[in-house]
């Protein structure tokens, strides 16, 4: 009786399902594909009750929903890519910058070269709590090395949050204290934090007590830090305000230090600008 069921339903389904035109009788009286040639059926005993011929994927039905298969993940992958790229808290103009937009020239080689290899031992700079520590002159490019990290690390499924602390403190500004714990544990259970011009922020007790505390949060929690700064390390070496001394101290211990030197990219790109209109307008 059983068999009989079962037999019933494999009908039912070989008729709406699987059978194709061109498919065709193999010698084995299986079914086949007509397509690929290989067999869309095998035989198969139901409990004693008799041998019944079952659905199975031929080749060429097994490559296409391989096919859709990886090609839902590779949706659902960029869905989440775009969810963690808004949750990233990243300024848009710096939400295109990549290692293949990256323009070399001699005195950024090296900055390119850390970075990559930062983004390749990844895993092993969480293992260490490795950061890192942009310093120098103003538009020498560290905001956008550090953006390349983050857009690297976010496409390679990594959680990655790049902001500043001036950011930072304008948006914590009317927090109530849950509010404010929720934001703090955000930043600090990201795969990465990114906090561009640290030195920027006002120098208030309160300003200086919550830099403190998030660089802190994340030497804690063993996590890495990535810092951009205007500021020199023999400024921060020096600085006599114990308020200062104690966050340029974490900042030490946590983050490999990378000088950015140069002319300004911004002015660089400003005088061509200047030349390029001058040539227009004056001929």
């Amino acid at each position: 009786m059983l068999g009989g069921v079962v037999e019933d339903v494999i009908k039912s389904v070989a008729n709406t399902s699987y059978v194709d035109d061109g498919d065709f009788i193999g010698e084995d009286g299986l079914l086949y594909c007509g397509k690929c040639k290989t067999r869309k059926e095998r035989e198969l005993e139901w409990f004693g009750q008799g041998i019944s011929k079952v659905p199975v994927m031929c080749r060429c039905r097994a490559e296409e929903a391989k096919a859709e298969k990886e090609r839902q993940e590779k949706e659902e992958r960029m869905h989440s890519i775009r969810r963690a790229r808004i949750s990233s808290m990243m300024d848009e103009n710096f939400q295109q910058a990549t290692f293949e937009n990256f323009r070399k020239r001699s005195e950024n080689e090296k900055h390119l070269k850390v970075a990559q290899n930062y983004c390749k031992e990844f895993r092993k700079m969480c293992e260490n709590n490795q950061g890192l520590l942009f310093y120098g002159t103003v538009g020498t490019g560290k905001s956008y090395t550090a953006a390349c990290i983050a857009n690297y690390l976010l496409d390679h499924s990594f959680s990655v949050v790049m902001t500043s602390f001036v950011r930072i403190l304008q948006e914590m500004q009317g927090f109530d204290k849950d509010r404010a714990a929720y934001y703090e544990n955000l930043l600090n259970s990201v795969s990465l934090l990114i906090i561009d011009d640290l030195g920027a922020e006002r120098n208030t007790d309160y300003a200086l007590e919550k830099v403190y505390g998030i660089i802190d949060n994340r030497y804690r929690a063993k996590k890495p830090l990535i810092l951009t700064t205007n500021l020199t390390l023999a400024q921060m070496q020096a600085a006599n305000d114990i308020r200062y001394e104690r966050i340029y101290d974490r900042v030490f211990e946590m983050c490999y230090p990378l000088e950015f030197s140069g002319v300004s990219w911004r002015k660089r790109e400003a005088a061509q600008r200047y030349e390029e209109t001058r040539r227009l307008l004056e001929g």
